[in-house]
């Protein structure tokens, strides 16, 4: 199905620590290119991220070199490191912004945004095209909903990390790097 606003967009973003990459993430990466017609998709990884514990294990770079891993896979997606960590600054150019419902949940508070209301909205404001991928206990807009299916919204990194290694990326879990 696609679209009624485009017929065509062409680069989408999908931030996150991505600690594990799981089978979830990819389901994502390709619900968000089939349905916004996506030429390519970026995986954004801050280099410290907004609203997490620092991530020391596996390393950025061993993490960055597994996301790598899968973009040989799938061409059409590719991996950024950014020193940004506001979702709308690592949206800038982009067509289409992917994020869990959590994180729409997260760009509204004003914490992130030294308390100010009027910063926030403009944030908010310069998003491009908002997918967000339903989340159990979060809420959002139906229309900014990406159909994702029941299959992968229970999957988390933190539940392939505690042991589920099976809920990784293939890439992931051969590695090793996340073995329990």
């Amino acid at each position: 199905m696609e679209p009624a606003w485009s017929p065509l967009v062409t680069s989408g973003v999908f931030p996150g620590t991505f600690n594990p990459p799981t089978i979830a993430h990819l389901a994502i990466a390709e619900a968000a290119r089939r349905t916004y017609r996506l030429g390519r998709l970026d995986l954004v990884v801050s280099r410290v991220p907004l609203g997490k514990d620092e991530v020391s294990i596996p390393s950025l770079d061993e993490r960055i070199t597994v996301l790598r891993s899968i973009t040989r896979r799938l061409p059409w997606l590719g991996v950024v490191v950014s020193d940004s960590q506001l979702i709308a600054d690592l949206a800038t150019g982009y067509d289409v912004v992917v994020m869990g419902a959590d994180k729409w949940q997260q760009i509204h508070d004003v914490a992130f945004y030294d308390g100010s209301p009027v910063a926030r909205d403009e944030a908010i404001a310069s998003l491009p095209r908002i997918a967000v991928v339903p989340r159990s206990g979060f809420e959002a807009p139906a229309d900014l909903l990406l159909d994702l299916g029941e299959a992968h919204l229970s999957i988390s990194s933190s539940r392939a990390r505690n042991g589920e290694i099976g809920l990784m990326a293939p890439e992931a879990r051969a590695s090793g790097l996340w073995a329990p």
